[in-house]
């Protein structure tokens, strides 16, 4: 077949109507889709657990309006909308995607905990995590600089020139001891889990 002939082909009246009036259907998003979490109608209590899930730095921030109300606030350059925040939330103050949808349908409640976990390999018993703590700043006002405590009963402390965790139990997930450590040794594991209430 020769170039005259595919010419010939494609100037049709009819190919060339098709060609220049194709429309494709609208791209919808299906249901099960998490696109960037949105604010409900609900208000926001602050309880953080929104923050203290969301494994992405950066990626929500909970901020006080001028009439003293607290909202969240999503950044889309940080957050992968993975819908933690919206699973766990308890006032389901944001919604993405089904997941609210499913979370009532199924009668599920997330519950969470927090180990912090000491690499032995990097701590050098500098005791910065464990004066910084604000876990352990409440317990025991008195925690020596060294973080060197009387009391087995703050979340942890130094001893014998290394961090022990005491009480995982106690975490409340702020990461703070991950901010102050100078080498990196400290980790805070958070662990999910959704559970179905009772009279479902």
């Amino acid at each position: 077949m020769g170039v005259a002939a595919y010419i010939r082909e494609f100037a049709r009246f009819d190919w060339l109507k098709k060609f220049f009036t194709a429309k494709t259907a609208p791209l919808a998003s299906p249901l099960h889709f998490h696109g960037f979490p949105e604010l409900t109608s609900t208000e926001c209590t602050n309880c953080l657990k929104c923050r203290m899930i969301c494994p992405a730095p950066g990626a929500i921030e909970i901020v006080q309006r001028r009439d003293g109300k607290w909202e969240p606030q999503i950044v889309p350059g940080h957050c992968f909308r993975c819908g933690y925040c919206v699973e766990i939330c308890p006032e389901e103050v944001l919604t993405s995607g089904d997941i609210l949808v499913k979370r009532r349908e199924q009668n599920l409640a997330f519950t969470h905990e927090f180990e912090v976990m000491v690499d032995t390999n990097f701590c050098m018993g500098c005791g910065n995590c464990c004066t910084a703590c604000p876990v352990n700043r409440e317990i025991d006002p008195g925690m020596g600089a060294g973080g060197t405590s009387t009391t087995d009963t703050v979340l942890m402390r130094i001893v014998g020139g290394r961090n022990t965790v005491q009480h995982n139990d106690l975490c409340k997930g702020c990461k703070v001891c991950e901010d102050t450590c100078p080498n990196g040794a400290m980790h805070v594991v958070r662990r999910v889990e959704a559970v179905q209430k009772e009279g479902c």
